[in-house]
């Protein structure tokens, strides 16, 4: 077991209590990390503020190569932070890997846009009054950044707030979930190696209760990004005051498969897009609809693909399946199944808790009411629903208060435009399934699914203030 730090100010800081950190599959203590407070709190915004004076002016090549060389580390270092992931969030090794891979790509990324963020012209003689003036405008970095980041990727979604903040000159203090904070702190560990200056970043550990309101609150946070859950991210907006907000709030994701997809490749990415994770990800696939032609061989298909997983130990390198975040969280989703059985449901395999581990679960049957199909169910829980047409399942998709990213299985073009001028979503993945994402991309839903859209470039954009020109030539 390893005591921890926490990194504010560019020290590393101890605090007057612990928080044990579990092995999510063995429920054992792996890890300590300092508990703070509202002091450390106040101590961390203001080392961002006074970091900020001379981070944003810092010239652009050198925030390129610090992230670059974050970049590099992070790849240095894959099997010791993929380990760690394996044991504080319960993923299964390939996916732990693959996710410090994609915290490697983002911070590329970062490195990338850094040096290519700019303004526009604007062409001010379009009005009369505009004669004889030059205008144009530049983005320029807001501040300190609040940061809110969830179990579920401890590295990557912590990526996608850390690196677009520091690639546009803003300072950040990150609150990781109390679950999962060690990746965090590796992470620290790496941008203080890489160069980055004292004070642009900081991480304070504890509950939303306890510091993640006063945070978001706080008056010299110029702006809060946050991935969790709706109910949270309406609190934020209520608390945060006159401060820009993105959130990323999830969904309940949805996937057609039309009567001409090509099943045999659906399947094994659907299988992936519901299971990975535990379905702990916000585009998790949780609602599958089947056109009915195809309904029995893909069901028979899928059903045989799911119970052939391995669950188990997720640091074992064959296991595909590990434990959920928490063992109240797989007793919540068994009750969801049971529920939606006593309903009407079928269970066609799965529904099984051990420990924190829920079995891979499949059901057919479920109406639209059903918590398991108008909730984000964030499990490893799928549905398999038929329908009679095409326009008959965009409306299923539609039918839901999220709005984050569908999936779409057919070669036929019409339909395939229909979908993306009728989709009421952020992302239309064609031949693909609603968990597909590319760490460049904008990334983001419509209704409860969220307000803003990450993706580095993207994010940049929600972390920088248009500042306005004009040159009087007369």
């Amino acid at each position: 077991m390893q005591t921890y730090k926490t990194y504010i100010g560019g020290s590393w800081v101890e605090t007057d209590k612990l928080l044990d950190v579990t092995e999510k599959y063995t429920n054992e203590v792996f890890a300590k990390v300092p508990l703070c407070d509202t002091k450390e709190v106040d101590t961390a915004v203001s080392a961002a503020q006074d970091a900020f004076e001379s981070f944003r002016k810092t010239p652009a090549y050198e925030r390129s190569q610090i992230l670059d060389k974050a970049a590099n580390l992070i790849l240095k270092r894959k099997d010791e932070i993929a380990a760690v992931i394996c044991k504080e969030a319960g993923k299964a090794w390939k996916y732990s890997l693959g996710e410090v891979i994609r915290g490697y790509e983002t911070f590329k990324f970062a490195s990338c846009e850094a040096i290519r963020i700019h303004g526009e012209t604007v062409p001010l003689d379009a009005s009369a009054s505009g004669t004889n003036r030059v205008g144009y405008y530049i983005r320029v970095p807001m501040g300190v950044i609040a940061a809110i980041t969830p179990f579920n990727f401890p590295l990557n979604l912590v990526a996608h707030k850390v690196a677009p903040a520091i690639a546009s000159g803003n300072t950040i203090v990150l609150k990781p979930a109390s679950t999962t904070p060690v990746t965090a702190l590796i992470l620290a560990e790496i941008l203080e190696e890489a160069g980055l200056p004292k004070g642009v970043f900081n991480v304070v550990i504890g509950s939303g209760s306890s510091i993640g309101d006063y945070l978001v609150s706080h008056p010299m946070v110029k702006k809060v990004t946050f991935t969790g859950s709706p109910a949270v991210g309406d609190s934020i907006i209520r608390k945060a005051g006159i401060k820009r907000v993105t959130l990323e709030l999830g969904n309940n994701s949805a996937t057609i498969i039309e009567k001409d997809a090509i099943i045999d490749k659906a399947i094994p990415r659907c299988i992936a897009s519901a299971f990975s994770n535990s379905g702990q990800v916000c585009i998790s696939l949780q609602r599958i609809y089947v056109h009915k032609d195809i309904a029995d061989e893909f069901s028979q298909k899928f059903k045989q693909a799911t119970q052939a997983l391995k669950v188990g130990n997720p640091l074992d390198q064959d296991t595909e399946l590990g434990p959920m975040i928490d063992g109240k969280e797989a007793l919540r989703a068994k009750s969801w199944i049971d529920e939606a059985v006593s309903q009407g449901a079928t269970l066609v395999c799965g529904g099984k808790v051990e420990g924190r581990t829920l079995y891979p679960t499949v059901l057919k049957n479920t109406t639209k009411d059903m918590k398991v199909m108008c909730m984000e169910v964030f499990a490893p829980i799928v549905s398999i629903v038929e329908y009679n047409n095409f326009e008959e399942a965009i409306k299923h998709v539609n039918d839901s208060d999220y709005g984050l990213q569908a999936g779409i299985y057919t070669n036929d073009i019409r339909k395939i435009h229909y979908a993306i001028d009728n989709l009421d979503v952020g992302g239309v993945m064609i031949n693909d399934t609603s968990i597909f994402r590319v760490d460049n991309m904008p990334y983001g839903g419509n209704k409860l699914s969220g307000i803003g859209r990450e993706g580095v470039r993207f994010a940049i954009n929600e972390m920088t203030n248009i500042k306005m020109v004009m040159i009087n030539l007369n």
